[in-house]
């Protein structure tokens, strides 16, 4: 049976008015809100349309005259040697009466089954009840804070009190009150409750305590009101160059880390993987401007000739003790020209450090260039967080390659598949396939989830993830065809150990783990060179999984085990 639930009617204008007019002034109501009050538990019954008591005595009267009608007709068919079959349309009517009747109480008789059935589908109505608000009106707003089951408001004097009420009238701007108080959890705290009062909804789920806000202020994030628990699982221990790393890896993906972990298991036993780093520079290319073509053609040439780059990195690495400056490539277009520098940067990222250069650099040549109009610091040229072919050519960050060979027994016992599949299946998915699609630098089958995870977990800045997930994964057959020759190149890993959000306690730890926290002052660099290589060894360990997964058909099926699980999820519903 079908049974429905009646959702709040939208309020009238004139009870919003009256609603409205006991608010704060300075609150604002984007939309209708949703009733709060609590609706009745629906039941089964409430899908009848006559008393439950009425329904079922007809249909036990029309269930037991009817099986009697029958069973006296049939009885009378047996005397007369009638078929049994040929029916008339008075007993055809009957028997589909008996069925009809039949149905009902065998619903009724489960009736309690039905309703507690229906307690534990709340979630599925709220779905669809919300499914319901959306098609009615276009403008839904998510149900309001109910300020009487709220958590107490973290305010410890009235002195804050007024604080809050200062932020929401708009009288101090939220981005002051780390300057102005001095404490950085207070005005966390203070500007937190200022924006539940604001908005009316609540943000009970995001934490605050327990952070040190003192750590991000001035360098990692701006007007702070909490943070977002990721979980960190290991994947490992990967044999790399010999030695032996536990991965970190910050996701919410199911499988993911499982993943990565059986082809971390896999490579350990086929006597571990190798790790090259091919080439080591962050880039940054600004955008000049000229009157002319020829002029810009002059810039170019003074840049690109060798006698000149003494000179020029003289004037670029003073801005630095590790940022040294390694190339300069040019592009024009017209009368614009675009200027891509290339430095180490020592064990940082180092985007600001080869900025700071650039600009040094840039002053240095307004003397002989004085026309030069700088358009911006950057003009896309360098590529930073974005797909660009320049990476994926000439590479920026470190650029590595990792290999390994997979023995046969390996590929069989724990892979659960074939070298010839999974050869096969990395030519038409992440060479041929990729091509058709027009990837650039996607030519494999999910790096960008491995590196994302690394970085999450190690403080790298996420949205690098774009250039640095650049990777072609290559397959083949060794050995008389019966081992696999697996390698990733990685041509644009932005990563680094001192800086950002490395210095972050729970980053500072994954770091450390890996063996590669800080700076290192014995070999300034080698610790993110060592970590780049890390990230494509635990990208080797994905490839190889996913692969061997989807090459023995297992993918479907590991994530509806792994990454379909319901639970606690009504109780985060009943909790928005």
């Amino acid at each position: 049976m079908e049974i429905s639930r009646r959702l709040p009617t939208k309020p009238s204008r004139l009870t919003l008015l009256n609603e409205s007019s006991h608010r704060h002034p300075h609150h604002k109501k984007p939309c209708w809100p949703v009733d709060s009050s609590p609706s009745p538990t629906p039941k089964a019954s409430d899908a009848l349309p006559l008393p439950l008591y009425l329904t079922n005595g007809i249909f036990f009267t029309l269930f037991f005259s009817v099986a009697y009608y029958l069973l006296h007709r049939w009885r009378d068919k047996i005397r007369s040697s009638t078929p049994l079959h040929v029916v008339t349309l008075t007993e055809l009517a009957a028997i589909v009466s008996l069925i009809a009747s039949f149905i009902y109480l065998l619903g009724f008789f489960g009736i309690d089954f039905v309703q507690s059935f229906i307690s534990r589908a709340d979630v599925d109505v709220e779905i669809d009840a919300e499914t319901d608000i959306l098609e009615a009106d276009r403008r839904p707003c998510p149900k309001l804070m109910d300020h009487t089951s709220r958590p107490p408001i973290m305010i410890s004097s009235a002195e804050d009190e007024e604080i809050v009420n200062s932020v929401v009238s708009g009288k101090t701007p939220s981005y002051s009150l780390e300057s102005k108080l001095g404490d950085c959890y207070r005005a966390a705290s203070i500007r937190r409750e200022a924006v539940e009062r604001t908005m009316e909804r609540s943000l009970v789920g995001l934490p605050l305590e327990g952070f040190d806000y003192e750590s991000i202020l001035g360098q990692c994030c701006e007007m702070p009101i909490g943070y977002v628990q990721i979980p960190v699982g290991i994947a490992g221990p990967l044999l790399l160059n010999g030695c032996e790393y536990l991965v970190p890896m910050a996701t919410t993906e199911g499988c993911l880390v499982a993943s990565t972990n059986r082809g971390c298991k896999a490579i350990y036993a086929s006597g571990g993987a190798t790790g090259i780093l091919l080439k080591d520079g962050m880039t940054r290319a600004p955008v000049v401007r000229f009157a002319t073509a020829k002029r810009a053609s002059d810039l170019k040439f003074f840049l690109e000739d060798p006698l000149n780059f003494d000179t020029l990195a003289v004037v670029f690495n003073k801005s630095s003790r590790f940022g040294r400056l390694q190339s300069i490539q040019c592009s024009m277009a017209g009368k614009n020209l675009y200027i891509r520098f290339s430095c180490s940067t020592g064990d940082a990222m180092g985007m600001n450090m080869v900025s700071k250069g650039v600009q040094n650099v840039l002053e240095f040549l307004q003397s002989d260039f004085p026309d030069m109009d700088v358009i911006g610091i950057s003009g896309n040229f360098c590529s930073d967080k974005k797909p660009a072919a320049v990476n994926w050519i000439e590479g920026r960050g470190k650029s590595v390659v990792c290999e390994a060979i997979i023995t046969e027994d390996v590929v069989k016992k724990v892979l659960k598949t074939t070298v010839p599949a999974l050869v096969e299946l990395n030519m038409l998915k992440n060479l041929a396939g990729s091509a058709v699609a027009g990837a650039l630098g996607g030519f494999n089958a999910h790096a960008a989830n491995i590196v994302s995870a690394v970085f999450i977990a190690t403080g790298q800045d996420p949205a690098q993830n774009i250039e640095s997930s650049h990777c072609i994964t290559m397959m083949e057959a060794i050995n008389d065809g019966k081992d696999l020759h697996i390698s990733v190149t990685m041509p644009s890993i932005e990563v680094g150990t001192v800086g950002g959000g490395t210095q972050l306690a729970s980053q500072s730890a994954c770091l450390n783990l890996l063996g590669v926290k800080g700076a290192n002052k014995e070999s300034p660099g080698s610790n993110s060179r060592l970590l780049a290589t890390i990230v494509a060894g635990s990208v080797l360990a994905g490839e190889l999984s996913l692969m061997s997964a989807i090459a023995a058909g297992q993918l479907v099926k590991s994530h509806m085990k792994y990454n379909r699980s319901s639970r606690g999820f009504s109780k985060i519903v009943g909790k928005i």
